[in-house]
């Protein structure tokens, strides 16, 4: 089996309502669901949104430093994940659609080396 993760910009959500998120919810609950019963599903998360809360490791310059806030100052953050061990590309493909729907915006995959 291969891992690919599935993930998402937080600024690929775009602007909707409390209500349209709630609905959201228990949707994307049904994929996680839906992901274990098929024994591919190996974690999934929403990310912290508020970047005041973030740190990094950085060790390029030969001393590990860690700093406040995220790496590097960017317009687009990781927002969220899943973890998924699949057969193939294809399969992959499936779960990110799945999830896609569920939640309402993009997803991206990438298959974990």
């Amino acid at each position: 089996m291969t891992q690919y993760i599935i993930y998402f910009n937080q600024q690929w959500v775009g602007d909707h309502s409390e209500e349209w998120f709630r609905g959201r919810g228990p949707l994307a609950k049904a994929v996680v669901e839906e992901m274990k019963e098929a024994g591919v599903y190996l974690f999934a998360g929403g990310l912290e949104e508020d970047l005041g809360k973030a740190f990094s490791a950085d060790a390029t310059s030969g001393t590990l430093e860690i700093t406040d806030g995220p790496y590097a100052e960017t317009k687009e953050y990781l927002g969220g994940l899943s973890v998924v061990s699949v057969p193939d590309d294809d399969t992959a493909k499936i779960w990110a659609g799945k999830i896609a729907e569920a939640c309402g915006w993009p997803q991206e995959v990438r298959q974990i080396g």
